[in-house]
Order: structure tokens, then sequence, then C-alpha cells
């Protein structure tokens, strides 16, 4: 996602005539220092959620998703003074009953989902108090990632033997497709997140995770017993 995303990001700051914009960011230590917390946090919700897919359990990933909009009205209110209102809270209450009924059914605490849910709903938070616009801000994530996901890429090449390019050219493609399908929702996100409240924000982000559901259940078969409808119902 970063390796795609980040040619396509520098191209459109350039065919924006913001390139003067990113460097300038640079030079500002407390915007730069923030940015860099925003990339690890969002770095980590993307290796979380790959985890997710490649383990079969796309249906706990969306339930993190679900999660994330409470954690966001919460960090609101808490860090940027947002009222809370009644039923807010009634909200957050219920959505707790719902991750602790799926936490004693597994019998133990539902790491992907809190992972997913705390991540993006701190990175959100954030990107809310960064003074940079939305392209130019995830270019510079993009560019902290950048080394680090080059090693690991060498890494795993070296280790398995072979590199990406070796794969077959739909593979090649889907991979590459990789970063447009990052970068536009993003994009949307963090310019969202500045001009509106982060608990409006995080309510509105409750499509994601339902498509991410039936994509599990009903595409890859994932298992969904009675203790996960309770949960999913709850929150």
């Amino acid at each position: 996602r970063v390796l795609a995303g980040l040619p396509i990001m520098l191209l459109l700051l350039w065919a924006t005539s913001r390139h003067t914009q990113l460097l300038n960011l640079f030079k500002k230590p407390g915007v730069l220092g923030l940015l860099a917390l925003s990339a690890i946090l969002i770095g980590i919700n993307w290796f979380v959620f790959i985890i997710a897919v490649d383990t079969d359990r796309l249906t706990e990933a969306s339930l993190g998703y679900y999660i994330n909009p409470l954690v966001s009205v919460a960090l609101g209110m808490i860090f940027l003074g947002e009222r809370m209102r009644a039923l807010q809270w009634v909200a957050v209450i219920i959505a707790a009953i719902g991750v602790a009924v799926l936490a004693i059914k597994t019998g133990g605490v539902p790491w992907i989902s809190l992972s997913l849910a705390g991540s993006f709903a701190f990175y959100g938070l954030i990107r809310k108090q960064v003074s940079a616009d939305a392209a130019t801000g995830l270019t510079v994530e993009m560019m902290l990632l950048f080394p680090f996901m080059f090693a690991v890429l060498i890494f795993v090449g070296v280790g398995e033997g072979a590199m990406i390019v070796d794969g077959p050219t739909w593979l090649i493609i889907m991979l590459l497709l990789g970063g447009p399908v990052t970068i536009v929702p993003l994009l949307l996100f963090t310019g969202c997140a500045r001009r509106l409240k982060l608990a409006t924000v995080g309510l509105m982000q409750y499509i994601a995770p339902t498509g991410q559901f039936l994509l599990g259940v009903f595409a890859f078969g994932e298992a969904f017993g009675p203790d996960r409808i309770i949960a999913f119902v709850l929150i």
C-alpha cells in the first residue's frame, strides 16, 4: 500500500504545485512529530488488518471498525472538549457490553478488533490537529513509512526466495491497485476530520465494517455463531 501509494501522492502534489508545502513541513518539527505518530498508527492499522484478512478473521476486523466510531466519540469528548449527548453515552455502554460478550465467549480479548478500533480512532484524533492539508499530510506519512516497508519487502522477498515481480501478472496488478484504494479513502477521511467534529466523522463510518462483515460471512465463509451475532447487534 505504501510502495504503490507514495509515487501517486508525489505525482499528485507535483501536478497541483504543492511540492513546496511538502518541503516546508519537514522544517516544522512539531507538525512532523505529529505526522510521524499518525504514520505509526495507520501503519499498525494496515498491518493488523492484513493479518485479519490473511488468517480468515475478517468478521473480527469488521467488529473493530464497528467499535471505532464509538472510540472516536470518546476521544473527541476527552481531548477536544466535544459534548457527548445522553444517547451517545448509552451507545458507548452498549458497545462495551458487546465487546465483553465476545471476549468472554472467545476466552480472551478480541485484540484484532480493539487494535483496529484504537489505532484508527487515535489516527483521526491526531490528523484533526495537524496543520497540513489531507494530501500533503498523507504524503509525509507514506514517506516516513517507506523505508520500513521497503525493508520488510526485501526481507520477505529474500526469505521466500522470490520478489513481487516474480508473481503472476494479475497479482502484481492487484497489489499496485492497493495504492489508489488506500489513498482515496484516507484523503477523504483526513479532509473531513479537519472540517467536522471527530464524533460526527466517527459515526459516519459504519458502511465499511458492514461491507467487511458481509464479505467475511458470505464471500469467505467465516463462522458467525450466536456470540458474534449478539456482539454485532449490541455494537
